[in-house]
């Protein structure tokens, strides 16, 4: 399964092997089994399907491991317990499904999925919420799997601003505590979604070097939820990781096509180097089977998204979150299909399409 699939190359050149593919923040289940609810604010982890279509695509795809969002982002649930819960429905959709599907610990384990032709499932939080003003809790992730932890979602909380906070505060006295606890304990500070100067601080704090799982490049399209080349570099600079979303930010008006991600891709190398950039597409590999219905629930879930507080700048009525011709099992293929037409060596696309975040994994995680 993954790591034979083949892609057309540059010109009419010979397929070539895929690389090991690793998506630094993505989505595993089948969102048609779920449409009837795509416009709620947040869908939980009972609430996926994690079916057999969704099983073969991602094998399909050629995808090696993803990390997955779990626990508490936003809404009314009580954010510690919600997130304990959720942790629990991935720890049996993964035995339930374990021919098909491995959790990822260490950077041995992604290594590990590809020889076994399973997928590696990385458990990541996108809101640091359910730490709430307990540094213990930190601890008790780590033990129970989690591996990624994004401070901020769009909104400020307690340890900083997102990118949507109008402050632009930065990290908060406990943000740094918890950055402090992260780094003991080993587990990935995810930058995504944050406000400037607290992405800043925190990587300039951070005693081990930090990621930005899913964003794109603000000097193309000048978005809060793009990152400018000062965050990039410097994250790159320490030793970190960023990942090139699929997602409507990639351009001002909301509709990227796969080019567009190429350009962020090409601009993010520019800036942080070969050895720092990956993909992180914040969607699925199984593709949406009716898009008009879709696009009115995402006109539904934007509206009630602005109602709350969280939306992005950039999120609108119209705009689906993904990029409608990079998407569905041959996403991959079809990306690394135009960076070979776009010269870039395999030494580099397969850094980008997976082996950066693995380097980057055995610096946080251990190899």
């Amino acid at each position: 399964m993954t790591g034979t699939a083949t892609a057309p190359g540059a010109c009419g050149t010979p397929a070539t092997r895929t690389p090991l593919i690793v998506n630094a923040l993505g989505e595993l289940h089948n969102p048609n089994a779920a449409a009837d609810r795509a416009a709620q604010l947040q869908q939980t982890g009972e609430e996926l399907v994690v079916d057999a279509r969704a099983l073969a695509d991602a094998h399909a795809s050629g995808m090696t491991a993803v990390n997955i969002t779990l626990g508490y982002v936003m809404g009314e649930q009580p954010p510690f317990r919600h997130t304990l819960d959720e942790i629990s429905v991935w720890n049996g959709i993964l035995h339930d499904n374990s021919a098909h599907l491995l959790h990822v610990r260490t950077a041995a384990d992604i290594h590990r999925a590809r020889r076994e032709g399973r997928i590696g499932v990385i458990y990541g939080f996108q809101n640091a919420e359910a730490v709430g003003d307990d540094l213990g809790r930190v601890r008790t992730f780590a033990e129970l799997g989690v591996r990624v932890v994004q401070l901020t979602y769009n909104q400020a909380n307690a340890l900083g601003d997102g990118s949507m906070a109008p402050g632009n505060r930065g990290l908060t006295p406990f943000g740094r505590q918890v950055v402090e606890e992260l780094n003991a304990h080993r587990l990935m500070v995810d930058l995504s979604h944050s406000g400037e100067r607290t992405c800043l601080e925190a990587a300039a704090l951070s005693r081990q070097p930090v990621s930005v799982n899913h964003t794109g490049c603000r000097a193309l399209a000048d978005l809060p939820r793009n990152k400018t080349d000062e965050e990039l570099r410097l994250v790159a600079s320490r030793g970190g990781f960023v990942g090139v979303y699929f997602m409507p930010f990639l351009t001002a008006d909301g509709h990227p096509c796969a080019d567009d991600v190429v350009e962020h891709l090409v601009h993010a190398v520019d800036v942080c180097g070969e050895d720092h950039v990956g993909i992180g597409t914040d969607g699925p590999v199984t593709a949406i089977d009716d898009l008009d219905a879709y696009r009115a629930a995402i006109a539904e879930q934007v509206a009630e998204r602005r109602r709350a507080g969280v939306a992005a700048a950039g999120e609108q009525p119209g705009v689906v979150p993904f990029v409608v011709d990079l998407r569905g099992v041959d996403q991959f293929r079809r990306l690394i299909a135009l960076l070979e037409r776009r010269g870039w060596s395999q030494t580099r696309i397969a850094k980008v399409m997976g082996g950066n975040f693995v380097a980057y994994a055995e610096r946080i995680w251990g190899a």
